[in-house]
């Protein structure tokens, strides 16, 4: 979806500041949250690309303002919110002294079988394109998750590594099965996705989904 979280080429946002030695966790309930995450999958089901759509999701400024575990613990108050395990205000009171009783856990999803890898699939259909070949990427404006970011719509590159299938995000992340796809490396010039401000002689490899692509006629 079209969002904040979509940062990639976006002007305004300053440079990349990279923190040496950086640790995993910068504050003791950074930790919380994540080990609260990790026990919320196990217990309420979901999947990774579910949890990024939650995210994606966050209001804009909240988003900017919460920061990286920040975001993992809101969107994590939403989904429980929608799951009914949190009701309306039930944070609120509880911040303030106030107790309420616990809802009920929902039931447990029915455990699936699990697979031979985590990501690859088996398709029946061999791949759409082939490394060297001259592709564009389709002006994609889903209103649900995808892989593909904004910067790299409608830009012409050319494929250079066939992956093979993997789960496609854009229909897991909406219960929808793992709909498998062949994932391919295209190669884009900078100066295609960036313009002028683009490094010349430089180049980007995007993973790119094969739905997200087309073959680019022009020579």
């Amino acid at each position: 979806m079209n969002g904040i979280h979509d940062l990639g080429g976006m002007h305004g946002f300053g440079r990349v500041e990279v923190e040496r030695r950086e640790p995993a966790f910068h504050a003791r309930w950074e930790r919380r949250v994540f080990g609260m995450r990790v026990l919320a999958g196990l217990r309420l089901g979901g999947n990774i690309d579910e949890g990024r759509h939650w995210i994606e999701r966050l209001d804009p400024v909240r988003y900017l303002a919460d920061g990286y575990y920040g975001r993992w613990l809101a969107s994590l108050e939403d989904r429980l919110l929608a799951l009914g395990v949190l009701r309306p205000g039930e944070l609120e009171a509880r911040l303030v002294g106030g107790a309420t009783p616990a809802a009920a856990l929902p039931a447990l999803p029915a455990p699936a079988p699990p697979a031979d890898h985590r990501f690859l699939r088996a398709v029946p259909q061999p791949p759409a394109f082939a490394a060297g070949a001259a592709v564009r990427t389709k002006n994609h404006q889903p209103s649900g998750h995808t892989r593909l970011p904004g910067y790299a719509r409608s830009r012409r590159g050319v494929v250079a590594r066939v992956y093979p299938a993997c789960v496609f995000p854009d229909v897991h992340a909406h219960g929808g099965g793992d709909a498998p796809q062949y994932v391919y490396a295209v190669r884009f010039a900078c100066r295609e996705l960036f313009g002028e401000a683009g490094e010349p002689g430089a180049f980007v490899h995007l993973d790119c989904f094969e739905p997200y692509l087309e073959a680019d006629p022009r020579p």
